[in-house]
């Protein structure tokens, strides 16, 4: 792998929502280009798991016992920007509430987590995550985004 790079995991994903070569294919182009595009050449990890995984991190290092459908861990230095996880499972369902893609719902995520990894915070920053988001979703011909989703249903989205 080169350096800066980002790099994608797919592991325990449920039988039936295993991703095919084709999507993983689009995955790592889409997560090279979040890399070159809005992370400015800096490189970060992506796990693809299950809900049980999610809810493992999530209870470890939130405090919250419940699955989740992204979640951002910031690297502390070496020039990477960190590690993102998300549910295949979360994914899968969330893309048919919306009524889109599950390729689509895995990029709306992963563009989120990895604005997250940048620094920003949607829950502190007055609104400049969700410019963003709304920015790379439209450059990337993404679906709603996760902030405007959960503004739309009067709910907060971490």
């Amino acid at each position: 792998m080169d350096p800066g790079e980002p790099s994608l995991l797919f592991r325990a994903i449920p039988q039936q929502l295993r991703l095919t070569p084709e999507e993983k294919r689009a995955l790592k182009y889409f997560a090279k280009h979040l890399s070159t595009r809005v992370a400015d050449g800096r490189s970060f990890t992506c796990l693809f798991t299950n809900d049980r995984q999610l809810q493992r991190l999530n209870l470890q290092f939130l405090g919250h016992d419940y699955p989740t459908d992204v979640l951002s861990f910031p690297s502390s230095g070496n020039g990477e920007l960190g590690e993102l996880a998300i549910s295949a499972e979360r994914a899968e369902a969330q893309a048919q509430h919306f009524g889109h893609s599950r390729l689509d719902e895995m990029r709306v995520l992963m563009l989120h987590g990895l604005l997250h990894l940048t620094g920003l915070d949607h829950e502190r920053d007055r609104g400049r995550m969700e410019r963003a988001e709304q920015k790379w979703r439209v450059e990337f011909d993404l679906p709603g985004t996760l902030i405007a989703r959960a503004a739309a249903s009067g709910g907060s989205k971490r």
